[in-house]
């Protein structure tokens, strides 16, 4: 009795098992603050990769290098030195999908004009915001050329349209250290950032 009474009040070993069963939380607590700096970093990066690539897209080569050729005055019948309408030139949208860029005319619009990409300036622009957001792919970028009402047709010095370019990320996700336990990604929110069409050719932006 005097040893089990003995063994009873011996707390010798209380602090060890209670820090083992405190660690996991703490761990857990620690990982999790890291993960949400790294989440506003990746935030931040997004943002900026986003704004960065508009600047490029806009002052270097055309996606839709299709649009970039094509005439409207020549081709598409409209009086030299008027405006190109919407109704003309309703929006083009370029992704890229397994390394190959394509263009497509804007939902309810009929364009046309040819929807010729350029994988080579697409892979530019990717390059060019992976730089600033690692891990961003071609796939993960979308380009869309909107009417502005900017432009003539028969410019002999660039494009018949001076589109608004807006460059815009999808499907980009953030793995947390948590995930490692949990499982999981996150889902960062929608950028999009727009300006308008410069000369719209060249291998570099200012």
């Amino acid at each position: 009795m005097t040893v089990l009474r003995r063994l009873s009040q011996d707390t010798s070993g209380a602090s060890a098992a209670e820090f083992a069963l405190v660690l996991p939380l703490l761990i857990l607590l620690l990982f999790g603050t890291i993960d949400v700096g790294r989440y506003a970093w990746s935030l931040s990066q997004a943002e900026k990769a986003t704004q960065t690539g508009a600047r490029w897209a806009v002052a270097t080569d055309m996606i839709a290098s299709g649009l970039y050729s094509y005439s409207f005055a020549t081709s598409g019948s409209v009086p030299q030195g008027t405006t190109v309408s919407a109704a003309q030139f309703p929006g083009v949208i370029c992704e890229s999908s397994g390394g190959s860029a394509s263009c497509t005319c804007a939902a309810g619009g009929t364009c046309n004009f040819p929807l010729t990409a350029s994988t080579t300036a697409f892979n530019n622009l990717a390059a060019r915001m992976a730089q600033i957001y690692p891990g961003l792919t071609a796939d993960n970028i979308v380009v869309t050329y909107s009417w502005s009402g900017l432009g003539f047709a028969g410019d002999p010095n660039g494009p018949d349209v001076a589109p608004l370019t807006t460059v815009s990320l999808r499907n980009v996700h953030f793995a947390p250290f948590t995930s490692l336990i949990f499982g999981g990604q996150v889902d960062l929110p929608h950028f999009a950032y727009t300006l308008p069409m410069e000369d719209g050719s060249g291998t570099s932006s200012n």
